[in-house]
């Protein structure tokens, strides 16, 4: 959520901002009508409670001196009846602001490059040779299927479409990444391991930007106000929603393996085949809690530790940065990690990391204390995806596979496989 002072005083840059991202800048026009009724209807109701405070005082003074007071008694009364009006209004204008502040976007970081969608991204950088092939090369699902380690017919018959069963070594093999992702960033890239709720409630939906904006996105359950989350980011950051952090416990980085849960709804026709979009799939989230100052510099190490892991599977990647048209809904400023598939020739996301600023810390009451002032601010959330571990899965089948169609497993995993080097049918 945006700070309401930056609306009310900046609003050319906020629909600025809006417009880049393609969003809709009339919802600035919007908060700023009910805004200013909001504090008009606030004004006359203090003014009417200070002028009732006034006469209570002079009834009492007249009561002591016994003095009728019936002219002033009835005034107070009258003034009440209005007061009471005046903060139905106030709450049903407080109702229908928040209503809007919780629809407007974040506002995009100077360094986004300004753009109308993914073909305005900015390539920043890439790692690792591709490698060339002498034989046709097969897709991840195929070759999962022709190797009995993915089944997506008994998937479909269980759940329906866009489920996967992992067998075998296929299932080994998605447990190995699982923990060769923990290990990498609790051992060598700092973060302290959590394992959170897969289920969480709207409010905390809410607080990272989920809901209301995504709602059709998302799985509920049908008698308790719970969703499934989509990503362990909504867990992990509600963590500390509505608590006041001391400034130097930060920064705080978590590392969260979670399965996740989206409907893609609007996806129909993307990704059919295959375990690219799943209705469930496991990933593992890195999350970070930050001062302000040092949010971006934080992104960046964020970004890398995520990357640390495709360059120890050595597999080839590129980073881009999204354009403004581009950027999620809670986003300032979005890298997007994105792996080779050389059966497509083409590279597939595999990492968002985000900093969300105070955006999120807003909507959930995040804040820290400053040791400088003592006074409290909302604190910066970072996240991003440390990786998502079936299009890892599916990116080593795709960059590992022989022409007799096996599988090369990759050196950092063969530990967490028994040594095994080679997945065969």
């Amino acid at each position: 959520m945006l700070d309401p002072k930056l609306i009310r005083n900046n609003p050319d840059a906020i629909r600025k901002g809006l417009k880049n991202r393609k969003a809709d800048a009339s919802m600035v026009d919007n908060f700023l009508t009910l805004d200013e009724e909001w504090r008009k209807v606030v004004a006359e109701a203090d003014t009417l409670k200070a002028r009732r405070n006034a006469l209570s005082e002079q009834v009492g003074e007249r009561k002591q001196k016994k003095e009728p007071a019936d002219d002033l008694i009835n005034e107070v009364k009258s003034i009440s009846g209005r007061i009471k009006e005046l903060d139905a209004k106030q709450s049903e204008f407080e109702q229908r602001i928040s209503a809007i502040a919780l629809e407007i976007p974040n506002i995009p970081h100077m360094s986004v490059p300004v753009g109308v969608d993914a073909r305005d991204n900015l390539e920043v950088r890439s790692w690792g040779s591709k490698k060339d092939y002498d034989f046709k090369l097969k897709s991840h699902d195929e070759l999962g299927e022709k190797l009995d380690i993915l089944d997506f017919d008994r998937a479909a018959k269980i759940a329906g479409s866009r489920f996967v069963i992992y067998k075998g070594v296929g299932a080994l093999l998605e447990r190995a990444i699982i923990n060769l992702m923990l290990d990498t960033h609790t051992r060598e890239n700092g973060y302290t391991e959590v394992f959170t709720p897969v289920l969480v409630n709207t409010k905390s939906m809410t607080s990272t930007g989920q809901l209301p904006k995504f709602e059709e996105e998302l799985f509920r359950c049908r008698d308790d106000d719970l969703y499934l989350i989509p990503t362990a980011e909504v867990s992990v950051t509600n963590l500390y929603r509505d608590e006041i952090l001391p400034a130097e416990n930060l920064p705080i980085s978590y590392c969260c393996y979670s399965p996740c849960f989206r409907r893609e709804a609007g996806s129909y026709g993307k990704d059919v085949k295959g375990i690219i979009r799943q209705h469930q799939f496991n990933k593992v989230e890195l999350v970070k809690f930050v001062e302000p100052e040092n949010s971006y510099n934080e992104l960046e190490k964020l970004t890398n530790d995520a990357e640390s892991i495709l360059q120890k599977l050595a597999l080839p990647y590129r980073v881009v940065a999204l354009s403004s048209g581009d950027l999620g809904f809670s986003s300032a400023k979005t890298y997007d990690i994105e792996v080779w598939f050389p059966s497509e020739n083409s590279y597939r996301e595999i990492s968002s990391c985000s900093n969300f600023e105070a955006f999120q810390a807003r909507r959930g009451a995040i804040r820290y204390r400053s040791t400088v002032q003592s006074k409290t601010e909302f604190l910066h959330t970072i996240n991003g995806s440390g990786l998502a571990v079936g299009r890892t899965f599916a990116a080593i089948l795709d960059n590992y596979q022989q022409a007799d169609g096996s599988i090369v497993v990759p050196s950092a995993l063969q530990p967490y496989m028994g040594g095994l080097e080679r997945i065969v049918g």
